[in-house]
C-alpha cells in the first residue's frame, strides 16, 4: 500500500513477551498499567520477531542485544557478528595467525616489557568472551611471553549482579594453568566501561590501571580477586550501587608496592579483548589521545571534557575490534570490520530521496544511528537527528521515567512539521536500562511511561494517515528475578518480542508469524510502496490481501 503518508518505527527496547504465567510477578510489563499497548493489541495485528542467537548472526542460544539488534534491523538481514568470527580462530588455536595480535606480543617479550590484558569478565556474550581472553593468555604463553597482567571489569547488567566472583575466580585458575600471568586489577564495568562521556567514572578506572592522574592511597589493595570482590558486596557504594557492575577499582596484589608493579607504564602492550566497541572508547581514548583534556567531549554532569590523567602513556594498544574511526590513527586493531553492508534501511531511502528522522536520548543514540546504519558515523543524505539528554542520575531506577517524554516531545514536533520526514526511527530506552538495575518497581514505572509516550505518537501518526511499527529490539523487562539463584535478574532475555502494526489500513490484517529482526526494513519499505533491495534478504511481514 503506497503511501505519503510518514511510517514511524517505535524501538521499544528490553520489551520482550514473557511466555512463562510462573514469571508474572516478576514481569514488569505485566505488571505495569499499559493501556495504550493493551488497546493497540486488540485493534491492530501483532506478531512476535525472534531477536537472538542465529536470527541476529551470534551463536545459538546467545541472547540478543541493542548493538546487534539495531544492526540487524536497519540492515534487513541477518548480520553475522565479529564475535563468532574471533571464537573460531581461538577456538581451533588460530589466533597465533593474527599477525596484530601475535606481532604486539612479541615486540613486547623482545622489549622486556609487561603485556596487560584488559576487557569484561562475563559469560553473556555481549561485550567480550573469556574464551577470548584465555586463547590470548595460551598464545602469550606459546610466544614466551612471560610477564602479563590481566586486568577484569566484572558486569552485573548482563548477568546475574552477584556472579562475577565465579567469573573471575575462573580467570585466575586459568592464569595459574598458563603461568606467568595474574589478575591484577578487578572493576566494576560503571567504572570502566562507561559510554556517556562521563569522565568522573572512567577517571576512577585510569588512574587504577595506571597509577597516573592521582593517588594509590585512595585504592583498596586485596591479596586475591575473590576478597576484593567480596569486599564490595558486603560494602556497597549504596544501596542502588550493589553488585558485581558497581564494584570500586581494586589492586590485586601482595601489598600496595607489589600492586604497583602491575600498572600499565610507558613501552607496554595493552590488548583490549571486548568486541563490542560502544564502551571501550572513553577508557581507550584516555590511554592513547595525545590531546585529551579539553579535547574530547563533555561530561553531562560536569561539562569537564575528560579528566587530568597525568603524564600521557606511551602504549602499544591493540583492540579487538575497531571501536571508533578516532581511534584508527593510534590503536593496532586485531579483527577488522567486514566491508560495510550495501543497501541498508538508511541508504536505500537516501536513494529513494525519501527524508528520515532519528530520535533518542544519549543512552540508545548511537544505537538508531552508529549500529542502525553499520557503523557509519555520518548520516545519510536526508537523514536528520536529534539527540535528547539522558538523566544525570548514577542509575536509572532512581529516574524510571529518563527522557522519554523530551523524545517523544521530539518526535511529535516532526509528526507535526508539514515538512516533516517520510520515515521516523525512534528509541525508547527505559525498558533496558532501568531493566539493567534490577529494580522491579522502577522497571514498572519505566514501562508505563513508554507506554504513554507511544500513545502520543501512534495517535499522531495516525491523524496524519500514518502506519506505527511498535516493536523491540530484545527483551529485558519481561523478567525481573531470576528463581534459579534468588536474585534480581538484570540481564536480557532471549524471548521474542512483539511487533504491532498500528494504522487505519491494518485494522482486521494479520501479519506473518516467525519473524525477526531482520524482517523489519523490508517491512517498512513494503508499507511506502518501495520493494526492497536484493541485498536485503529478510522478508516483510505484510501477508498479501
Amino acid at each position: 500500500m503506497a503511501t505519503k503518508a510518514p511510517v514511524v518505527l517505535i524501538i521499544r527496547d528490553g520489551w520482550g513477551e514473557n511466555p512463562n504465567p510462573d514469571h508474572d510477578p516478576f514481569n514488569a510489563i505485566k505488571i505495569a498499567r499499559t493501556p495504550v499497548s493493551d488497546r493497540l493489541s486488540s485493534e491492530f495485528p501483532v506478531t512476535l520477531l525472534r531477536t537472538s542467537g542465529e536470527d541476529v548472526g551470534l551463536p545459538e542460544g546467545t541472547m540478543g542485544n541493542s548493538e546487534v539488534g539495531h544492526q540487524n534491523i536497519g540492515a534487513g538481514r541477518v548480520v553475522d557478528q565479529e564475535s563468532v568470527a574471533i571464537t573460531k580462530a581461538c577456538r581451533s588455536g588460530r589466533l597465533g595467525e593474527n599477525h596484530v595480535m601475535a606481532s604486539a606480543i612479541a615486540r613486547s617479550r623482545d622489549a622486556g616489557k609487561m603485556v596487560h590484558v584488559m576487557g569484561i569478565a562475563s559469560d553473556a556474550g555481549v561485550h567480550g568472551q573469556l574464551v577470548h581472553l584465555f586463547a590470548i593468555l595460551d598464545l602469550c604463553r606459546e610466544l614466551g611471553h612471560t610477564r602479563v597482567a590481566v586486568h577484569l571489569f566484572t558486569d552485573g547488567r548482563d548477568t546475574g549482579p552477584f556472579s562475577g566472583k565465579g567469573f573471575v575466580e575462573q580467570v585466575s585458575r586459568r592464569c595459574a594453568q598458563v603461568g606467568h600471568s595474574s589478575v591484577a586489577t578487578v572493576i566494576g564495568r560503571y567504572w570502566a566501561m562507561d559510554r556517556d562521556n562521563r569522565w568522573e567514572r572512567v577517571h576512577k578506572a585510569y588512574h587504577a590501571l595506571t597509577a597516573r592522574g592521582g593517588t594509590i592511597d585512595a585504592i583498596k589493595t586485596f591479596p586475591d580477586p575473590a576478597s576484593a570482590i567480596q569486599d564490595y558486596y558486603d560494602r556497597p557504594l549504596s544501596p542502588t550501587q550493589q553488585g558485581d557492575e558497581f564494584i570500586t577499582p581494586r589492586w590485586i596484589a601482595a601489598s600496595p608496592q607489589a600492586g604497583l608493579s602491575k600498572r600499565i607504564t610507558d613501552g607496554d602492550t595493552v590488548i583490549f579483548f571486548n568486541y563490542r566497541g560502544d564502551r571501550p572508547r572513553e577508557l581507550v581514548q584516555a590511554m592513547v589521545l595525545p590531546e585529551f583534556l579539553g579535547s574530547v567531549a563533555p561530561s553531562p554532569d560536569s561539562g569537564v571534557r575528560g579528566f587530568d590523567r597525568g603524564e600521557p602513556l606511551d602504549v602499544s594498544m591493540v583492540t579487538m575490534t575497531r571501536y571508533w574511526d578516532a581511534l584508527d590513527p593510534y590503536v593496532s586493531v586485531a579483527f577488522p570490520k567486514p566491508p560495510r553492508m550495501k543497501h541498508i534501511l538508511g541508504e536505500h531511502l537516501a536513494a529513494l530521496g525519501m527524508t528520515q528522522f532519528r530520535c533518542a536520548e544519549t543512552e540508545k543514540y548511537p544505537h538508531v544511528t552508529f549500529f542502525f546504519n553499520d557503523y557509519r558515523e555520518e548520516p545519510f543524505a536526508g537523514e536528520s537527528r536529534e539527540i535528547v539528554q539522558s538523566p544525570k542520575v548514577a542509575t536509572y531506577d532512581l529516574c524510571p521515567e529518563m527522557s522519554a517524554r523530551q523524545v517523544r516531545d521530539a518526535v511529535l514536533r516532526r509528526l507535526a512539521d508539514p515538512s516533516g520526514e517520510r520515515v521516523i526511527i525512534v528509541n525508547f530506552a527505559n525498558g533496558d536500562m532501568v531493566g539493567h538495575t534490577g529494580s522491579l518497581e522502577a522497571a514498572v514505572k519505566a514501562c508505563e511511561v513508554v507506554d504513554e509516550c507511544v500513545g502520543s505518537i501512534t495517535d499522531a501518526a495516525i491523524q496524519k494517515g500514518g502506519s506505527v511499527i511498535v516493536t523491540a529490539d530484545h527483551g529485558n523487562a519481561e523478567q525481573m528475578f531470576d528463581p534459579a539463584t534468588g536474585k534480581p535478574h538484570t540481564a536480557h532475555t532471549t524471548y521474542d518480542v512483539p511487533l504491532i502494526l498500528v494504522g487505519k489500513a491494518w485494522k482486521g490484517r494479520a501479519l506473518r508469524s516467525g519473524g525477526r529482526l531482520a524482517d523489519i526494513a523490508p517491512t517498512i519499505l513494503d508499507l511506502l510502496g518501495e520493494a526492497k533491495p536484493a541485498e536485503m534478504t529478510g522478508e516483510s511481514l505484510l501477508i498479501p490481501r
